[in-house]
C-alpha cells in the first residue's frame, strides 16, 4: 500500500509502513528530530570499503573481461566481495566493451576511407 500523503494534490509515492498509511516521513506518530538522525545515520551507512585492496589486472582484451567478470561473480557468490562493488566493476567493464567496440569500428571505419580515398 502507499503512503496516503498529498504534497500539493499529488499522492506519495513511497510505501506505507506496516500497520500505519503512511510512509516513515509522512508518519506523524515519528518525530522531525528522529527523522533527521536516521537521515544522518542512513548516509553513513551507504559508503562500502573494500577490506584489502583488489590485485591491479590489465584489461586489454575481451577475454580480460570475461575473466574480471568470472571472477567477480564468484568472489560474490564466496561472500569476499560486496554487492556493490561488483555493480560497480560490472558497470565499468561495460563501458571497457563498448570502448572496444568503438576502437574496432573506426578501425574498419579508416580502412575503408582508405579503400574509398585510393
Amino acid at each position: 500500500m502507499k503512503c496516503k500523503k498529498n504534497i500539493k494534490g499529488k499522492r506519495c509515492q513511497a510505501n506505507a509502513m506496516k500497520d500505519s498509511d503512511y510512509c516513515y516521513f509522512h508518519n506523524p506518530d515519528i518525530t522531525a528530530n528522529e527523522k533527521r538522525s536516521v537521515q544522518v545515520k542512513g548516509g553513513q551507512n551507504r559508503r562500502v570499503v573494500v577490506s584489502s585492496p583488489l590485485p591491479q589486472i590489465k584489461i586489454e582484451k575481451v577475454e580480460d573481461v570475461t575473466k574480471l567478470l568470472v571472477d567477480t561473480i564468484n568472489e560474490v557468490r564466496d561472500g569476499r566481495l560486496d554487492c556493490r562493488v561488483a555493480n560497480t566493476i560490472g558497470f565499468l567493464t561495460g563501458m571497457v566493451l563498448k570502448s572496444f567496440e568503438v576502437s574496432v569500428l573506426e578501425k574498419r571505419i579508416d580502412k575503408i576511407e582508405l579503400t574509398v580515398n585510393s
